[in-house]
């Protein structure tokens, strides 16, 4: 068997000895008594040389045994898919090609994957994507060939996500191709000519499965400390669910808390989208994979998927309380990787592993303890958006679409159907992660079949669908357990570990179905609502573990994103993208310690967690060449942000005088924060209604008896109040009552409220109130300016 080029694309003769006599179709007189040779022409379809308009869909290789292509063009065909190959034998062939008819699921007619197969530019009869509800091989007759090279073609019908994985032709016209679910299934890899033993690499210090933002944020930080690391992502950009095919804006606070410099290299390669879904450009797919190849010390694996792991058994305790054996601690030796492009089996090694890949899968075929809830599981998204041409667009009508009208979904405004267009919850979000990306595009479709062809057409002449992902961002599934199992309670209640690091600000956050729209299909909803516990620290951060972070049963493999060790509540807080990342730098540093002290996850928190903690406190930029040499910090290193993160506005230490920000004010009554006008003290400012009986009061002690200018820092805005109250009191005592207008343009900046003959012995005092204000008051800081006559 012999690999004819680059393609994938193998012919193999099969000696076959059979006595037949039968009818073809097509073909009169036809039969065989004698020993011939059949030829074999098999050719995945992601080894097409040109993929025209189809993309590479490898989502569901775990499921259904390989990647494949789809034509996701909106509605309207895509351009054809084409490869050659080469045939030796002059003769009949029967052609077959793997495909589904993703709808059919659900009963639901008729067919809209549908595409033609073309050799040399002519049609097969048959229209593929038409027949099983699940992957099988669909027959699409009988052709003639020559030998001598021949050029196929996938031609979409529809434009709605037809799918094939891979074709087989044969002169054994009697011959069905076998069920190849399994991925690499032995017919698969005997077509492939691929050799029984997979291809091997490295050893690594840190292999890592999974590109999104915890496997980047533990490849760069291993590999800064020194670490020779493989990083394996299974598409072909980096970001996971915040790259440019799913789009989910980058949530969660960094750089602050406990040790603010953690997500500096976070900082490097997130995104700064307005919306979620943002735009392609927005999402930087090519900064994230250009940060990553300028480390040397990363091998950079796109396009590969992981499939499985080598792991065994290395030690089992006595357990003295019941004499009996325990339950052996394991220990991951390779992953097997496919190679989504070419259908090349990898092997790679290393000394430790991450996984990375949200759906535990490392540690599962590792057999780590995990968990996984079984009721209030929240689901897949699939955002999408739309926009208005100059002209009337046509869509085509979508029966087999869920069957919608403008009253069965939310409307969406700003031509974004956002993160809320999510089903799957309580589905099986691993066997069936194919049904449920499949479910949100026929309610998204469906929608916007009501949007152009049902009760909103006459609003909606000149919409278009310019994007749908069809690549799913999923919440939950595996989580793997380790030392500690991270709670609600523990997150509420701010429970201090010795081992504490990664801020996670982001609320308690957990989907269910929405009730209003729940209705027309109960069993599987397609919009969701946020239930919030709002109790996390959104500033500082509540600091999660370390030890959430390896595996309490596999001895090497660290965890880093939403299959840490937490309950599904916690899951709530800590599975936004920047928080995630966060655990990757944690995770890259520990490696580095495990590689220096030759040591496991375990020990790093047992005998070397000063030394992992001295590691968070540097720059996101310091590296070494190896796990031994000397660190060194570049001179364009972040400058370190304080516990509350970086200060997006005036640093009160650069302002004259004594300055008060409103975080030093004690608040009476409801103060509603915000950031929207620029120019502010600190990291926020805050307003009240006003006779809401709200104050604020600021207290400090001079340094000096003299006279000090009392400065109101003020941003002005129109439903600003023009008599807003501020009372000055040294001691107990009050020294003045004044009204100050914060309304006025000409205030832009702080308002100057009188100047004072003040002492430095006692406590000067100032409280601004929200009484007769005539408008909200405005509260950022306050400054006492020493006056030098």
């Amino acid at each position: 068997m012999k690999l004819r080029s680059q393609f994938a694309f193998f012919a193999i003769f099969l000696p076959l000895t059979t006595l037949f006599n039968f009818a073809v179709p097509g073909i009169t007189d036809f039969s065989v008594t004698q020993t011939v040779h059949a030829e074999e022409i098999f050719i995945e379809a992601e080894s097409f040389e040109d993929r025209g308009g189809w993309k590479l869909d490898t989502q569901f290789i775990e499921q259904m045994g390989s990647p494949y292509l789809i034509a996701h063009g909106l509605g309207q065909p895509v351009v054809d898919a084409q490869t050659s190959f080469q045939s030796t034998e002059n003769g009949h062939y029967r052609v077959w090609a793997r495909t589904i008819d993703w709808v059919a699921r659900w009963g639901a007619t008729p067919s809209p994957g549908k595409f033609n197969i073309e050799i040399d530019g002519k049609p097969l009869d048959a229209t593929f994507g038409t027949q099983s509800k699940d992957w099988a091989w669909q027959d699409g007759g009988i052709i003639d060939l020559e030998p001598g090279q021949h050029r196929i073609a996938l031609k979409d019908l529809t434009g709605f996500d037809g799918r094939c994985d891979c074709l087989y032709l044969t002169t054994n016209i009697r011959a069905t191709p076998p069920a190849v679910d399994d991925v690499l299934s032995p017919w698969r890899r005997s077509q492939l000519g691929l050799p029984e033993t997979p291809v091997e690499k490295g050893p690594y210090d840190l292999v890592v499965v999974g590109g999104g933002y915890s496997g980047m944020g533990a490849a760069l930080s291993a590999a800064r400390m020194g670490c020779k690391v493989a990083l394996i992502q299974d598409r072909g950009v980096l970001g996971g669910n915040g790259s440019s095919e799913v789009r989910v804006w980058a949530m969660g606070n960094i750089r602050r808390g406990k040790f603010p410099r953690i997500g500096e290299i976070i900082e490097e390669f997130c995104d700064h989208a307005k919306k979620s879904p943002g735009t392609y450009e927005e999402f930087g797919d090519d900064t994230k994979e250009l940060i990553v190849l300028a480390e040397k010390n990363i091998d950079l694996m796109l396009n590969h998927f992981a499939y499985a792991v080598d792991a065994t058994d290395v030690v089992t305790h006595p357990n003295a309380a019941t004499d009996q054996v325990a339950k052996p601690t394991r220990h991951v030796n390779g992953v097997r990787l496919l190679n989504t492009m070419t259908g090349e089996d990898l092997k790679v090694v290393g000394d430790l592993f991450v996984d990375a890949t949200g759906h535990g899968w490392i540690g599962a075929w590792a057999g780590a303890d995990l968990d996984i809830t079984d009721k209030g599981r929240m689901g897949m998204s699939n955002m999408w958006a739309w926009d208005e041409a100059k002209q009337t667009q046509s869509f085509p009508n979508t029966p087999w679409a869920l069957d919608l009208n403008m009253a069965d979904f939310p409307y969406p405004r700003d031509h974004h159907g956002q993160w809320f267009w999510e089903s799957g919850f309580d589905k099986d979000p691993l066997g069936g992660a194919e049904a449920i990306r499949d479910w949100n595009l026929r309610a998204v479709y469906g929608a916007f079949n009501a949007m152009k062809n049902r009760d909103g057409s006459e609003d909606h002449k000149n919409a278009m669908l310019t994007w749908v992902a069809y690549i799913g961002g999923p919440r939950e599934s595996n989580r793997l357990m380790g030392d500690v199992v991270l709670n609600q309670d523990d997150v509420i209640a701010k429970r201090d570990f010795p081992d504490g690091c990664v801020p996670s600000t982001w609320s308690i956050d957990l989907h269910y179905p929405k009730e209003q729209y729940a209705q027309k299909f109960a069993d599987n909803p397609f919009i969701s609502h946020a239930v919030h516990d709002r109790r996390v620290d959104r500033m500082y951060g509540y600091p999660v573990p370390y030890r959430s972070f390896y595996s309490r049963n596999v001895d090497n493999l660290f965890m880093a994103g939403r299959c840490i060790s937490v309950t599904h509540e916690a899951l709530g807080t800590v599975r936004v993208m920047k928080t995630c990342g966060m655990m990757g730098e944690v995770v890259g540093k520990a490696a580095s310690i495990c590689e220096k002290h030759d040591c496991q996850p375990r020990d790093v928190y047992e005998a070397h967690l000063d030394e992992l903690l001295d590691l968070l406190r540097l720059p996101g930029k310091a590296r070494r060449v190896t796990v031994d040499s000397e660190i060194t910090i570049p001179e364009d290193a972040m400058k370190e942000a304080g516990p509350l993160g970086p200060m997006p506005g005036i640093d009160p230490a650069k302002l004259p005088g004594t300055v008060l920000d409103d975080h030093r004010a004690q608040l009476q009554g409801k103060w509603n924060k915000q950031t929207g006008l620029a120019g502010y003290v600190g990291y926020l400012y805050r307003y009240a209604s006003p006779n809401k009986l709200a104050t604020a009061t600021f207290e400090t002690q001079l340094p000096n008896a003299q006279k000090y200018r009392l400065m109101i820092y003020n941003r002005p805005h129109p439903n600003r109040g023009n008599t807003v109250p501020v009372t000055v009191k040294v001691g107990g005592s009050t020294l003045a009552k004044l009204k100050i207008n914060q309304r006025d343009e000409g205030a832009d900046g702080p308002i100057n409220a009188g100047t004072f003959e003040l002492p430095s012995d006692q406590p000067i005092t100032v409280v601004i109130s929200t009484e007769s204000a005539g408008g909200n008051v405005h509260l950022d800081a306050i400054s006492w300016e020493p006056v030098n006559d």
